[in-house]
């Protein structure tokens, strides 16, 4: 990131010598997510994060008033306020697609995959026009068969826009069955990906690029800045750089590249997540064994998210457990909905870390049941 700082310096960033360069930077990195997801760079959109590239398209999509969007009960809180907002504004309706109390555990995905699609059909409404559903639900840990899923829904009368939140799978699980069975499949850089934050990307299906409008305008969104000024009735990119938006952090293309060259390094995703599932059954065993403390999931996690809670005895909240636990230097997540406490294994997660983390565990049950 720094070599490419200099470079843009040493080019000058307002100069014609410098435009090369960024589009080599920009062409790299859409090319190389591109095929990440298994789908042509066209259909790869570069975004800042999660929520951009799924509100980008999310809004330039045609709705009338009185469709509706169905949701799942998993959806992190900025897309369901995006949908809720979009729905306020274009007289929408909402409906609920209740997949958070699905628990079942990896040896049982293929009950977990038709109790979905059920779920799907019972929600499912006549005038159905996008579902939002995760890839990996960000809070329970369970994996959803996005592919199973659109399938379903090409036989849906409105054949419904599908958007997928895949913050929690770029760099953890292979995506390229869901990136390209997805309308919109967008992820960021900066968590299971190891990259800087401030950027991701949005897998977009053909549909969306035919279908939907740009919504947020730059001259990144133009064929030819020229043409938007001499009133062209269609300046914009006719493929997924409608949906881009100007000036970005190009020094963060090769921090993200790096890298994902490095995750390579480790083995094909498939070799990954066999590490993170080693790493993340064995802390689900061992939460299972742990006196206190409940899995969220009935059977081991099918990737590296482990949720988990602890017994009613406890009288602290799971903000408070955070904070006590990081003081001893162990970093997990609580969330409220529902309420549990989140522990992640990754491919450089060290056993060790899971015993640190187990032990002090044990320190604050056992200290909750004394009563002292």
């Amino acid at each position: 990131m720094v070599k490419s700082w200099h470079r843009i310096q040493e080019l000058g960033p307002f100069t014609t010598d410098v435009w090369p360069f960024i589009s080599s930077e920009t062409n790299h990195t859409r090319g190389l997510l591109a095929r990440l997801c298994g789908v042509a760079p066209h259909r790869l959109a570069l975004s800042e994060n999660v929520t951009s590239g799924c509100v980008l398209p999310l809004w330039g999509l045609p709705f009338k008033a009185g469709d509706r969007i169905l949701i799942s009960d998993c959806e992190h809180p900025g897309v369901v306020a995006a949908c809720h907002e979009l729905a306020r504004r274009e007289q929408l309706a909402i409906d609920n697609l209740p997949v958070q109390e699905l628990r079942r555990g990896c040896e049982e995905q293929s009950d977990t995959d038709a109790n979905v699609i059920r779920a799907l059909d019972r929600s499912l409404q006549p005038r159905t026009k996008l579902v939002v559903l995760s890839h990996l639900l960000w809070n329970t840990g369970q994996l959803m068969p996005i592919a199973a899923v659109a399938d379903h829904l090409r036989d849906h009368p409105q054949h419904p826009y599908l958007l997928v939140d895949a913050a929690q799978t770029m760099g953890q699980i292979p995506v390229k069955e869901a990136a390209q069975a997805a309308d919109i499949y967008a992820f960021t850089g900066h968590k299971w990906a190891c990259g800087p934050e401030g950027l991701g990307g949005v897998a977009l299906s053909d549909r969306i690029l035919n279908e939907a409008n740009p919504t947020m305008i730059g001259w990144r969104s133009l064929r030819d800045e020229t043409r938007a000024i001499l009133n062209d009735p269609d300046p914009f990119h006719h493929d997924s750089r409608r949906f881009e938006i100007a000036t970005s952090c190009v020094p963060l293309m090769a921090g993200l590249r790096q890298s994902l060259n490095l995750l390579a390094d480790e083995g094909r995703a498939e070799e990954r997540l066999q590490t993170i599932q080693r790493l993340s059954n064995q802390l689900w065993r061992q939460l299972n064994e742990l006196p206190g403390t409940t899995p969220l999931l009935a059977g081991e996690p099918p990737a590296g998210l482990v949720s988990f809670k602890l017994s009613s005895e406890s009288t602290r909240s799971t903000a408070e457990i955070v904070e006590i636990l990081g003081s001893k230097g162990i970093w997990i997540r609580n969330l409220e909905e529902p309420i549990c406490l989140r522990a992640c294994t990754h491919i450089t997660t060290e056993e060790q870390e899971l015993s640190q983390l187990i032990n002090a565990l044990r320190e604050l049950t056992t200290t909750a049941s004394s009563g002292t």
